[in-house]
C-alpha cells in the first residue's frame, strides 16, 4: 500500500516507504556490485588526486624562481625605457636648439616666426613648470599607479617629439610645458618602481620566511643588498642615454656644421674667463641647410624610439604593488596624500639630504651646458660636442657599477667619493681657461668629462640607494622620491636662471653647494650613529569598506576606527598596537614592546 502522492503529483518512492531496512539493503546491493564508498573515493582520487611524481617543494621553487626572474626583467625593462626616453628627449632638444640657433636656417625655413623667442619659451616651460610638481606628483602616482604613471609620462615625452613635425608656437611651447609637468612624476615613479622591485625580489628569494608569508614588514636592512644591485643596474643603463642622445648629432647634424675656425672666430675667452653662454659664438653654424625630408626621417626614428620605450613599459613592466596594496595606498584619502610629502620634510634625515639633492641638479645640467659649451665647444669646436658628451655618458654608465662597493663598504663611501672627485674638478675648472680653437687641449677635456661622469655616477646612484635604505616602508617611497626629484628640479631651474652669470660665479656657487651638502650629510650620519630619534608622519589607515576575501579577516587592518582615529595623520600621537582579547588585559606599557621601525620613531 503506497502512501499519499507527493506535492508535485508523483507517487512516493517505494524504497522510502519500506523504511531504513530497505535503504540498508540498497547499500548492500551497491556494495555487492563493487561500488562501495571506499571504492568510489579511490576512483575519485585516481581522477583528481595528486600525480604520484608531483613534488610540491620543487614546483614551489620553480614558481618563485620565475617570480625572481620577473623582477629582474621589470628592472631591465624600466631601465631600457628610461634610457630610450631620455636619449630621444636630449638628442631632439640638442638638435633643435642648434638648428634654431643658425640665422640662415631661421630666415630660410621660418622667416619671421621668431624661433629664438620660441626656444626661450620652450626652455622656460621645461625648467619652470616642475616648481609646482610637489603639489600633484603624489596624487598622480597614487591615482594611476606607479607603472601607469611611468607609461603616461613617457607618452608625454613622445608627444614632445611629435610636436617637432610642425614647428610652431602652439605646438612647441605647450608640449614643452607638458614635459615640465611630467619630469618629476616620471622620476619619482621610476625611483619608487626600482626600489619596490628590490623588495619584491627579497620576498621571492625568502618566501619561506614567516614574515613574508604573512605579508609583514621585513627586518630592517634585509632588502639593502637588492636595493644596491637594482639601482646600480638602472643607472648603468640610464647613463647610456647621454650616448644615445648624440646619435642624431653624429650621423646627421655633423655633416652640415662649419669647422671650428668659422664658428669660433669671434670667441676671445673660454672656461673660467667666459661669461654667459659662449659669447662671440658665430650666428651661422650650418654650412648647408638640411633638407626637410631628412629632418622628417630623423624625427621619425626618434618617434619610433619614443614609442618603443612606451611599449617596453606597457608590455614588459609588471605592477609594483599587488592589487589590494594599490587599493590601500589610494584609500588613505586624497587630502592625506597631498599633505604627506610636506610632512615627511620634518624628518631630519631628509632635511640633511636637501643640499645633496640640490647639488645633484646643479651638476647634471652644468656638465650639459657650462662645461660642454664654455670649455669643450669653446676649445675644440661644436663638431666635437657629441664626442665629449659620449665620453661623459660612457664613463657615468661604467662607473655606476662602483655602487656595488656599498655591499662591502660603509654606505657613506659612495657619496663622499663622488663629492671628493667633483670638488677637485670644480677647483681645476675654476683655475683653468682653455685657449679658443686649440685642439691640443682635447685629451684634457675628455679626461675631465670622464672624471665628471665618475662623480655623477657615484652621486646619482648613491642618493637613490641611500633613500631606498633609509625609507623601507612601501607606503612612503613615492613621497620620498617625489621630494628628491622636486628639489633636483628646483636646482635645474636655478641653473637655467644663472646662464648669463660669469663662469667663476657659477663654479663658486656649485663648490659652496657641494661643501654644504657634504657637511650636512656627514652630520646626518653622525646623528644616526648617535641613535638620535627621527620623526616621520604616521601613514593613515585606509578608509574603505570592501566585501571580498581580502577584507573578511578577523583582524581587519583596513577597518577605520572611530574614537581612536581623531588625528589619523598625526606623528605626535601614535596608536598602540592592536591587541587581542587576551593581550588587552596587559598594561599599556607591555603592549608596545615592539622594535621601532620608520613609522614609530619620534623626535
Amino acid at each position: 500500500m503506497l502512501g499519499p502522492p507527493t506535492p508535485d503529483g508523483h507517487p512516493p518512492d517505494p524504497a522510502m516507504e519500506k523504511g531504513p531496512n530497505s535503504c540498508q539493503a540498497a547499500t548492500n546491493m551497491v556494495e555487492g556490485n563493487g561500488l562501495s564508498p571506499e571504492g568510489t573515493e579511490t576512483q575519485l582520487d585516481d581522477v583528481v588526486g595528486t600525480h604520484p611524481d608531483y613534488n610540491e617543494e620543487e614546483e614551489e621553487q620553480k614558481y618563485f624562481r620565475r617570480k625572481r626572474l620577473g623582477a629582474i626583467k621589470n628592472v631591465l625593462a624600466a631601465s631600457l625605457a628610461a634610457m630610450l626616453t631620455y636619449g630621444v628627449y636630449l638628442g631632439l632638444l640638442q638638435m633643435q636648439l642648434i638648428l634654431h640657433y643658425d640665422e640662415t636656417y631661421r630666415e630660410v625655413k621660418y622667416s619671421n616666426m621668431e624661433l629664438e623667442d620660441i626656444d626661450r619659451k620652450v626652455l622656460m616651460g621645461i625648467n619652470v613648470t616642475p616648481i609646482v610638481a610637489l603639489l600633484y606628483t603624489p596624487v598622480l602616482i597614487r591615482f594611476f599607479g606607479t607603472k601607469w604613471t611611468m607609461f603616461l609620462a613617457m607618452g608625454i615625452y613622445a608627444l614632445f617629439v611629435s610636436s617637432n613635425y610642425w614647428e610652431r608656437y602652439y605646438t612647441l611651447v605647450p608640449s614643452a610645458v607638458a614635459i615640465g609637468v611630467a619630469i618629476v612624476p616620471l622620476w619619482a615613479s621610476i625611483g619608487n618602481y626600482i626600489t619596490r622591485m628590490a623588495q619584491k625580489y627579497y620576498e621571492y628569494a625568502n618566501y619561506k620566511e614567516e614574515h613574508v608569508q604573512e605579508q609583514q614588514r621585513a627586518p630592517r636592512g634585509a632588502c639593502n643588498a637588492y636595493i644596491v644591485v637594482f639601482h646600480t643596474i638602472f643607472y648603468t643603463c640610464f647613463h647610456l642615454s647621454f650616448v644615445c642622445a648624440q646619435m642624431p648629432m653624429l650621423f646627421f647634424l655633423n655633416n652640415y656644421l662649419y669647422q671650428l675656425n668659422h664658428t669660433l672666430f669671434g670667441v676671445k675667452h673660454c672656461g673660467t674667463l667666459s661669461k654667459g653662454m659662449l659669447p662671440g659664438f658665430n650666428k651661422t653654424v650650418l654650412q648647408s641647410l638640411p633638407r626637410s625630408v631628412n629632418l622628417i626621417i630623423v624625427e621619425s626614428a626618434l618617434m619610433a624610439a619614443a614609442f618603443l620605450s612606451m611599449l617596453v613599459v606597457l608590455v614588459l613592466c609588471g605592477s609594483a604593488y599587488r592589487p589590494t596594496e594599490e587599493i590601500d595606498l589610494r584609500s588613505i584619502g586624497w587630502g592625506n596624500i597631498f599633505q604627506l610629502p610636506f610632512k615627511h620634510m620634518r624628518d631630519y634625515r631628509l632635511r640633511h639630504l636637501f643640499p645633496f639633492f640640490i647639488y645633484s641638479g646643479f651638476e647634471v645640467l652644468f656638465v650639459c651646458t657650462g662645461f660642454s659649451l664654455n670649455y669643450g665647444v669653446c676649445a675644440i669646436g661644436l663638431e666635437k660636442l657629441a664626442y665629449l658628451l659620449m665620453a661623459y655618458g660612457f664613463s657615468a654608465s661604467a662607473f655606476s657599477s662602483m655602487a656595488l662597493c656599498t655591499l662591502c663598504l660603509r654606505r657613506q663611501s659612495l657619496l663622499l667619493a663622488g663629492a671628493f672627485i667633483h670638488a677637485g674638478l670644480l677647483v681645476t675648472l675654476f683655475c683653468w681657461a682653455p685657449e679658443p680653437r686649440s685642439l691640443v687641449q682635447a685629451p684634457l677635456l675628455y679626461t675631465l668629462a670622464v672624471l665628471w661622469g665618475v662623480g655623477s655616477a657615484l652621486n646619482k646612484t648613491g642618493i637613490s640607494i641611500l633613500l631606498g635604505m633609509l625609507y623601507e616602508d612601501k607606503e612612503r617611497q613615492d613621497f620620498i622620491f617625489t621630494i628628491y626629484h622636486w628639489w633636483q628640479a628646483l636646482a635645474i631651474f636655478v641653473v637655467y636662471l644663472w646662464l648669463e652669470l660669469p663662469m667663476k660665479a657659477k663654479l663658486s656657487i656649485m663648490l659652496l653647494a657641494l661643501a654644504v651638502a657634504t657637511g650636512a650629510y656627514m652630520w646626518m650620519e653622525h646623528r644616526l650613529a648617535q641613535h638620535v630619534a627621527y620623526r616621520v608622519p604616521r601613514i593613515p589607515r585606509p578608509r574603505h569598506k570592501v566585501r571580498g576575501y581580502r577584507y573578511l579577516e578577523e583582524d581587519n587592518s583596513d577597518e577605520t576606527g572611530s574614537e581612536g582615529e581623531a588625528a589619523p595623520d598625526s606623528d605626535e600621537r601614535q596608536e598602540p598596537p592592536q591587541c587581542g582579547p587576551e593581550e588587552a588585559k596587559r598594561p599599556a606599557e607591555a603592549a608596545c614592546e615592539l622594535p621601532k621601525e620608520d613609522g614609530d620613531c619620534l623626535g
